[in-house]
């Protein structure tokens, strides 16, 4: 008797409105930081869009978390919707700590595998960007969903080998004659790896609802 109520008791759909404008400031977070990588004045020039972006992120999660707890009934498991707000703000949060480490470590010059791997990260906020709205018909667009989260992994794959070809080539240039350089750089090349490791974080939840859903 209490499923049927539930059933004709109409969902709260704000959700879908703030997962879509919280993943359309981790897009314009990741692009921010692969501007960065750019070099020279675009450091400080794009550092502080990547701090206002996260702050923007952190307000429409804690709006998510507050509707949670106030909403009789939502469009999937609570627990779902505060695993995927939360793996989403923790992707720029990651981004946040890759970026005020290359201001504390003054850093102007990135490699290619570093510029790539910000590629990588802009893809992942792309597709997350596209894949959250399909949540709200998600029976209808399982496929397209489950397409779009092995794509985000795929590109985790990617990122990782350009962060161990990345490595090799800093160490080989810098461990013997600058080890503060290669310090610094593997740093940076840790906080990249990082922020796309929370993208696929993202994919396994959204998959995860999928599977629970269809």
């Amino acid at each position: 008797m209490l499923g049927w109520f539930h059933a004709l008791m109409p969902k709260e759909e704000r959700f879908f409105e703030l997962f879509a404008r919280h993943s359309q400031v981790v897009v314009a977070g990741a692009e921010a930081l692969r501007a960065m990588l750019d070099g020279g004045e675009a450091v400080a020039r794009n550092y502080q869009i990547v701090m206002d972006r996260e702050q923007d992120a952190d307000d429409i999660t804690r709006e998510v978390l507050i509707a949670v707890r106030r909403t009789f009934i939502t469009p999937f498991d609570r627990g779902n919707i505060k695993d995927l707000i939360t793996s989403m703000d923790n992707a720029i949060d990651q981004m946040q700590k890759t970026a005020k480490s290359v201001r504390l470590f003054e850093v102007t010059e990135f490699t290619p595998q570093m510029r790539m791997m910000a590629d990588a990260i802009v893809e992942c906020s792309r597709l997350v960007q596209e894949g959250v709205p399909l949540l709200k018909s998600i029976s209808a667009q399982a496929t397209r969903i489950s397409t779009l989260t092995a794509q985000i992994s795929a590109l985790e794959g990617r990122a990782d080998e350009m962060h161990d070809t990345g490595l090799k080539d800093l160490y080989r240039t810098h461990a013997a004659s600058n080890a503060m350089a290669f310090f610094v750089g593997n740093e940076v090349y840790d906080h990249l790896e990082k922020v796309v490791d929370r993208f696929d974080d993202v994919a396994n939840v959204m998959h995860g609802i999928v599977i629970e859903h269809v």
